[in-house]
């Protein structure tokens, strides 16, 4: 069965929106009467998806406008520097692993210590179609889940990196906003529930902010990205990769002589 929003559209973009969209979505809601149907009631819910399917949008494409310079920040795609010779991140045995699986599923060989350092762009561009094989081969979520889980992991914390900014700014207009209002209706009554709501919109938004500066940073983008690239490499271990390796070579056929058996005598 299909459904119209897949896992990953669901946990890597829209809740990213909602996370970074909800100062705006807490303010518009209070403009709701949940009580009872009325035309202030369709307009807030009308726009309340609306700014829910902007802030889908705009994070999908915040995420993918930040991430050259995060991938510039650490030297290239993860998958690409742990491949490299001079990366320490696995051992020797572990690396010259990944690199014949590539190297068998490429069909050329792999760059050896010394031609990676003579010619480092052409090493990266042989662990870079290595990767792009892997991402393709392992697109089924079935048998690859943990990879699959780990990326949309990545996509959430990229996606939501990128609205860092614009939900600052969403913050101040919201309190500037908020702010405003309680001027213009001047003193405050918290005993209505109008400007008790607006004042838990104003809380909202100041905790909002404190957990974007403090949990939403691009070490967490790096970290994701990593451990997505440790599972991508780890793949190459996987059955369901391996199948024809593990087959051993045809034996050759030969051809079978028929062979006429020597007709008994009854009765000798």
């Amino acid at each position: 069965m299909k459904y119209p929003i897949d896992a990953y559209t669901m946990r890597a973009r829209l809740v990213p929106a909602v996370i970074g969209g909800a100062p705006a979505f807490a303010f518009v809601a209070i403009f709701i009467a949940w009580g009872g149907i009325a035309l202030t009631n369709l307009i807030a819910g009308t726009a309340l998806i609306v700014l829910f399917g902007v802030f889908a949008d705009v994070a999908r494409r915040r995420g993918r406008a930040i991430e050259p310079a995060i991938i510039e920040k650490m030297c290239g795609l993860p998958t690409t520097v742990t491949l490299r010779h001079r990366d320490p991140t696995y051992d020797a045995a572990t690396k010259s692993g990944f690199h014949a699986f590539i190297a068998r599923k490429l069909g050329e060989a792999a760059p050896s210590s010394d031609e990676e350092t003579a010619d480092p762009e052409a090493a990266d561009a042989f662990y870079e179609r290595g990767t792009a094989w892997l991402r393709e081969n392992t697109r089924n979520r079935k048998k690859f889940d943990i990879l699959f889980n780990e990326n949309v992991d990545y996509g959430f914390r990229r996606n939501l990196l990128g609205l860092k900014r614009p939900a600052f700014l969403i913050n101040a207009v919201v309190i500037l906003v908020c702010i405003g209002i309680f001027w213009y209706r001047w003193p405050v009554d918290l005993a209505n529930s109008f400007d008790a709501r607006l004042l838990v919109v104003i809380l909202i938004a100041l905790i909002h902010a404190a957990y974007l500066a403090l949990f939403v940073t691009e070490q967490g983008v790096f970290e994701a990205s990593r451990s997505y690239a440790r599972q991508l490499l780890l793949s190459t271990r996987s059955p369901h990769l391996n199948k024809d390796s593990k087959r051993g070579p045809a034996a050759p056929k030969t051809s079978r002589k028929r062979v006429s058996r020597p007709i008994t005598e009854q009765g000798a």
